[in-house]
């Protein structure tokens, strides 16, 4: 069944339009939202219809395979044409008089919505959420994958809308919304500066010669101290156990000495070489020798002359004198 010759359908509104800019209509205002102006006709034919309000509209560009969704504004344009934003017409892909698709739909309201701005200079706003909040109530609905144009300041920002929820298309008439920003297409994390590698070696050097340079333990290496507090005679220095071997006389015993008949060359050899030599009699003074030889004379003597203890070797006293 068809409505006056226009091809519209029984129970439902769906119908073809040329499609062209506001600016053929001068009606500028459509720019900042995402309502369209539709021909009388269609106005006829929705009032027929049990439509739920407000009026919400699919766009299906069938060449290019892509939908949008809108509300309406006015009912003035001329019959078979339509009126839309021109960036509504680059979301679909559309130029100026290509044919578009019309269709009466119901959007359930949105609760949540994710947006991307393109540049970063959106963010350089002040306030940009009081902003996009006041440009959003000149919009109807919202479609995932399409982007929406926000001017502020004689300047025009584009935001592409990532995520909808409860669906791929929403109403925000009358709605809370909560709205979630993503970075910006154009920003780029700050890179970390690298450091170059002679910078590198000098620091791992740096790291490396203080554990060089810890000194080894070494026991007994202080200083001694008196228990009457006056300071110590002598602080004998260090010995090493290697030094102490060298510098240790050679004692030669008595079974391994060779006999004094021996030649005076060999013993003057072996103080010359800077060591003792116990048992040797070679080199003393012939005085020495005698001087010890009357010292123990003079020794055995005096062990004989010790009495032992002798009972009753006294004298006898008589009693009468």
């Amino acid at each position: 069944m068809f409505f006056d010759g226009y091809g519209y359908h029984g129970t439902s509104f769906e119908q073809s339009y040329l499609c062209y800019p506001a600016s053929f209509i001068e009606k500028p205002q459509i720019e900042s939202g995402d309502k369209i102006i539709m021909p009388p006709s269609a106005l006829d034919r929705l009032a027929s219809l049990h439509i739920d309000y407000p009026m919400l509209f699919e766009l299906w560009n069938d060449a290019a395979e892509r939908v949008s969704h809108c509300g309406v504004l006015e009912f003035i344009a001329e019959e078979g044409m339509i009126y839309m934003p021109y960036w509504m017409m680059e979301n679909l892909l559309l130029r100026e008089g290509d044919i578009v698709k019309v269709k009466n739909v119901t959007i359930p309201k949105g609760t949540y919505v994710k947006l991307q701005p393109h540049t970063k200079d959106f963010l350089d706003i002040s306030n940009p959420k009081a902003i996009l909040e006041t440009t959003l109530r000149n919009y109807s609905c919202l479609t995932t994958g399409d982007s929406i144009m926000v001017a502020y300041n004689n300047k025009k920002y584009y935001i592409d809308i990532i995520e909808t929820k409860p669906s791929n298309a929403i109403s925000i008439i009358e709605t809370d919304c909560e709205v979630d920003f993503a970075p910006p297409l154009d920003y780029k994390e700050p890179e970390r500066p690298a450091v170059p590698t002679s910078s590198s070696k000098a620091l791992s050097q740096v790291e490396e010669t203080p554990a060089e340079a810890e000194p080894k333990f070494s026991a007994f290496t202080g200083t001694g101290r008196r228990l009457d507090g006056k300071p110590p005679n002598q602080q004998p220095p260090p010995v090493s156990s290697s030094g102490s071997k060298d510098k240790r006389p050679a004692v030669s015993s008595g079974n391994n000495s060779r006999p004094a008949s021996g030649s005076s060359s060999q013993s003057t050899a072996r103080q010359a070489q800077g060591k003792l030599v116990f048992g040797s009699n070679v080199n003393r003074p012939k005085e020495t020798k005698q001087e010890s030889a009357k010292e123990a004379k003079q020794e055995q003597p005096q062990k004989k002359e010790d009495p032992k203890i002798k009972p009753f070797t006294g004298r006898k006293y008589s009693l009468k004198g």
